[in-house]
């Protein structure tokens, strides 16, 4: 497998590198990122070979087709990971909740949400590739509340990497927090930062693409990667959930091989549906792409006209947190695989520097023949808590979100939902929606709600209260690289 820049050559860099290359260091020429030189083809009998396959053995057969630098055993023993989900054949189970909509449940990994499918075998593979090396990392991760403490969790005690974990102050839910600052490892650090996602997003590229900040790492003899979806190693293996529910649809009789769905993501920094845009593109029959906004819409408004329009934007927290996010960094390998390089770095730029960019009429035709959006308020995200409730299930509100534009799928295709997050993180907006008792915290919320629904807590969740908080560091974006230069 090569990796290719999305913004072009500066001349300086290879053009393409390995795909261990492209884990290891993320960032590409012109501030650009990595993306596969070439997506394969599922083989005609893929799907047939793979139906009664378990999950791990489907992720394999799935990256092999990218005919990755990995050893065979070091990718094996990776997907080994999962047997620390709920159910290790079947890590993501597909709920049925309607004869033709499906839920399919990316949460039941250890932090309880779906960065874990990711994380968890991709922090196995940058543990050995530093090991094989023998060379210290430094993984840098921005979190908007759930890549964080699956980052945390992923490389928790790796003797050869140390991980500084950014999040937004007030930003994340209060278990989200907790989730991080109680996180005992020596090799782990957590810096809570004055201001939103994007700004902790920003830092990061901002130090991967950092010429002095690497040489101060040299002198340490360490090398500095990310954990966020800038990361190929993340996007490689959010593609075989997609892949693993529509099998589990097969296997249920809801569909034939080769006949199409559709699938429903919640979006923020568009890794998850771009996990779905490579299986359609890999030839998974996907008719359309459904993305789900919370009150910060660009993506929506994006999809819908062509336009990412950043100069009047601002940050609103809402009631889906992991989605409070403006600047999507996935939409840049869209943008890569469908226009080429010089008209991404033009369209990436123009955002930098105008915080504005347009598609013309045809590129705008494109992403609408695939992609779908809409967006709920916080309003309509209670109100659909309380409606899928009454079904007998309860959702998180970044699931939530998908309700609403699921109003504009093709009734007549069987549609795929991702639960990206189990709802116990979010327990006082559940609170608020369904027992009209808003303000509680979160401690309190989880027990009236596992009380009223006869939900049980999850005992990742369960105990989180209990830990003392280890991380207590609260800072400006731009004491950033000094707080990192004292954990190192």
């Amino acid at each position: 497998m090569q990796c290719t820049e999305t913004r072009g050559n500066d001349g300086h860099r290879p053009c393409q590198v390995s795909f261990s290359q492209a884990m290891l260091d993320p960032m590409a020429s012109f501030g650009g990122l990595y993306a596969p030189a070439d997506l394969p083809r599922l083989p005609e009998d893929f799907l047939a070979r793979q139906l009664h396959a378990d999950y791990a053995a489907l992720a394999s057969a799935v990256l092999n087709l990218y005919q990755p630098d990995i050893p065979a055993e070091v990718l094996t023993q990776a997907l080994t990971r999962y047997a620390q989900f709920d159910d290790a054949q079947t890590p993501v189970p597909l709920h049925p909740l309607t004869d033709n909509l499906f839920i399919n449940e990316l949460y039941h990994g250890p932090t309880r949400a779906f960065k874990d499918i990711a994380l968890q075998p991709f922090g196995a593979l940058l543990s050995h590739q530093a090991a094989a090396r023998q060379e210290q990392f430094l993984v840098l991760a921005a979190t908007s509340g759930d890549t964080g403490p699956a980052t945390l969790h992923t490389f928790r005690n790796c003797p050869q990497v140390k991980v500084v974990c950014l999040y937004p102050v007030g930003g994340t839910s209060d278990v989200q927090r907790l989730q991080m600052v109680t996180e005992t490892a020596p090799n782990l650090c957590v810096l809570g930062i004055h201001g939103d996602f994007d700004d902790a997003q920003t830092a990061l590229k901002r130090l991967l693409c950092s010429d002095d900040f690497q040489a101060q790492l040299a002198r340490r003899n360490t090398r500095l990667s990310a954990a966020n979806s800038v990361n190929i190693g993340r996007i490689m293996f959010q593609q075989v959930y997609h892949i693993a529910a529509y099998l589990a649809l097969v296997r249920r009789g809801t569909i034939r091989s080769g006949d199409p769905i559709t699938i429903n993501v919640p979006s923020g920094n568009f890794g998850n549906a771009l996990g779905a845009y490579y299986a359609r593109r890999m030839g998974l029959p996907i008719d359309r792409i459904l993305i789900a906004s919370n009150q910060n819409h660009v993506l929506t408004d994006f999809i819908r006209t062509g336009r990412y329009d950043l100069r009047n934007c601002v940050l609103v927290n809402t009631h889906a947190p992991a989605m409070d996010i403006l600047i999507s960094s996935n939409i840049e390998r869209l943008l890569f695989d469908l226009f080429g390089p010089a008209r991404t770095r033009t369209l990436m730029s123009a955002l930098a520097h105008e915080r504005y960019y347009a598609l013309d009429a045809g590129e705008l035709a494109q992403i609408q023949a695939i992609f779908t959006a809409d967006f709920a308020t916080d309003a309509e995200v209670r109100a659909c808590i309380r409606d899928v409730s009454e079904q007998g299930y309860i959702i998180d509100p970044h699931t939530a979100t998908c309700f609403k534009v699921q109003d504009q799928a093709d009734r007549n295709l069987p549609s795929v939902i991702c639960a990206t997050a189990e709802w116990t993180k979010f327990s006082p907006v559940l609170a608020e929606a369904l027992l009209d008792e808003p303000g509680l915290t979160d401690a309190v919320a989880l027990h009236r709600i596992a009380e009223a629904t006869n939900q049980p807590v999850s005992p990742q969740i369960a105990d989180i209260f209990q830990r003392p908080v280890q991380h207590r560091a609260q800072i400006m974006p731009d004491a950033i690289e000094t707080a990192i230069s004292d954990f190192l």
